[in-house]
């Protein structure tokens, strides 16, 4: 063991590798700079972890390794696309440290109602399998202390306005220079660079921005939002994704990289086809409703009692819904021949398919379709999503025990692996609940250091945990 003063706080550091006490491991960091000790700290803390990170503990459910059992994730964001991507990593076996302003923490923490006990149900359904430190970045002291734990992570995520945390001592290219191997992840709304670079942003907003919104919502009716952050949400995925990717590119080549990740950019991408129509040929979109442009029939219909989505995706599914129907003499008709025909006739077609799904109830009519060869299935609320078997199934009902709120459930992970399972979640944290243990056990903090910061107010712990 030994105490080092690095980014204005006294550390006492242990090799993971060597032991702390060894006279060699003294003379070797001896002469460090505070840039170079967190450095060497973050080395001799790392294990056999193909992907580098911190010694395997095999802590995981059932003994079976995580893909990113070993990896130390440094979560600086707040709300829903920075989390949302970090609590995917957490899922994978990744510790994630999430640093919360002291007071308030997460802005979603105060999203409700509903709250189960204090705690909101949006904060709870994105926060998961991470530990929650408090530290005040207005003070000089929080921010060394983020230094150091950015030392010794493999990953950091953010999601500052671009240039913010430069001028904290906090930016990419002064993290990097300390750690060369860290993945340093920003998420924003426009971009790091360009003209709208410092303009902030949020789902509704880029939704609309992006063109998402434009093709939402009812034929001749008024753009809508779609009922959940899509946008905030596929920026999350993208930041997952592209993490991943950098993990297996600096175990090639050893070293990290700053990811650029947008709300804007993620949005445009998943325009897919929407966007090809429009660059290729010209065509600018239009909103749907429930129906596709270019396949009929391919939409919601009413019913006696709901809805039902149908989806012919081909001609033979058309004779096919004809069949179900017992409509078949729309078979022989010849504007109804081909896709391009029915698509070019659409809203007679249409009108006569509306007025025979609504003589019969939704069960009736998902009866009749079963085994038909036609892809359907009934508009679902959202207690008939969590009622159903294959949703219960796949394991997407996540239970778990917080240490307030009692028992909660959240929407589990969407996917599943061979080698492991995601049983035994840790629930999402109290605001500060693991900022002593962090201190203690991730940076090798004594006592005395931990009680100063406590005292100052530097750091803030959870009395409840």
């Amino acid at each position: 063991r030994r105490r080092r003063r690095v980014g204005g706080a006294s550390v006492i550091a242990t090799s993971g590798k060597m032991a702390a006490s060894s006279p060699l491991w003294r003379r070797r960091v001896s002469a460090l700079s505070p840039a170079g000790f967190a450095t060497q700290l973050r080395r001799d803390l790392r294990g056999t972890c193909p992907l580098g990170g911190r010694r395997l503990s095999c802590t995981q459910a059932g003994g079976q390794l995580r893909p990113l059992e070993g990896v130390r994730v440094l979560d600086l964001t707040r709300v829903l696309a920075g989390p949302f991507a970090t609590m995917i990593l957490g899922d994978l076996g990744a510790e994630v440290i999430k640093v919360e302003r002291p007071g308030a923490g997460d802005d979603t923490r105060a999203w409700g109602p509903p709250f189960i006990g204090a705690e909101s149900a949006y904060f709870l359904s994105v926060n998961r399998n991470k530990q929650s430190i408090c530290v005040d970045l207005k003070n000089p002291r929080g921010v060394g202390l983020i230094q150091q734990l950015a030392g010794v992570c493999d990953v950091l995520v953010e999601n500052y306005i671009p240039g913010k945390l430069h001028q904290l001592g906090l930016g990419s290219e002064q993290l990097c220079r300390m750690n060369p191997q860290l993945i340093y992840c920003s998420i924003s709304g426009y971009g790091q660079t360009g003209p709208q670079a410092q303009t902030p942003g949020y789902d509704s907003i880029l939704s609309a921005v992006s063109g998402m919104m434009h093709i939402t919502g009812p034929e001749g009716g008024e753009p809508v939002r779609p009922g959940v952050a899509m946008t905030d949400l596929a920026t999350g995925l993208y930041a997952h994704g592209a993490v991943m990717a950098a993990l297996l590119q600096r175990h090639r080549t050893g070293r990290g990289a700053h990811i650029d990740c947008n709300l804007l950019s993620a949005q445009v991408s998943c325009l897919s086809h929407i966007a090809a129509n429009y660059l290729n040929a010209g065509k600018e979109a239009s909103r749907w409703g429930t129906a596709h442009e270019s396949i009929v029939p391919y939409q919601g219909f009413s019913t006696k009692d709901g809805h039902i989505v149908v989806a012919a995706g081909n001609d033979e599914q058309f004779v096919k819904v004809c069949h179900v129907l017992q409509l078949l003499e729309l078979t022989d008709r010849p504007e109804y021949k081909t896709n391009r025909l029915r698509v070019e006739n659409r809203k007679q077609l249409l009108q006569t398919l509306s007025q025979r799904f609504l003589q019969e109830k939704t069960a009736d009519w998902l009866r009749r379709f079963e085994g038909s060869g036609v892809p359907f299935g009934p508009i679902n609320t959202i207690q008939e999503v969590f009622s159903d078997p294959q949703v219960k199934h796949n394991g997407l009902i996540q239970e778990m025990n917080h240490p307030t709120a009692g028992h909660i459930t959240v929407p589990g992970p969407a996917v599943r692996f061979s080698s492991f399972s995601h049983d035994e979640p840790t629930p999402p944290p109290l605001i500060g609940q693991h900022t002593v243990q962090v201190l203690r056990h991730t940076l090798s903090y004594s006592d005395d250091v931990i009680k100063t910061l406590l005292e100052s107010k530097v750091v803030t712990q959870n009395e409840v945990s």
